[in-house]
């Protein structure tokens, strides 16, 4: 037996259904404290504490992120060029 229900919903409508609960006023806050951080470190005209805004590592972190991606790159890349030369 098959049961297909259609609902003319809306998503929030969807989610209350569903027992979901309401994050509207959590991202407001967070899209809030972000726009209070960007624009303190665009006033202050800083780089790097715009930089320290979005990644918690800093630079340092990204570079760190960076090397092992390229490393994982490298090292994909060699194993397909070592299969090919044999």
């Amino acid at each position: 037996m098959k049961i297909h229900v259609e609902m003319d919903i809306s998503p929030e409508e969807a989610r209350a259904l569903m027992g979901l609960p309401d994050v509207a006023p959590l991202q407001a806050e967070m899209l809030n404290e972000m726009r209070k951080r960007m624009k303190a470190a665009m006033d202050a005209y800083d780089p790097a504490a715009m930089l320290k805004s979005f990644m918690p590592m800093g630079a340092e972190g990204f570079q760190q992120f960076q090397k092992a991606m390229w490393d994982a790159a490298s090292q994909a890349a060699g194993g397909k060029g070592a299969g090919k030369s044999r």
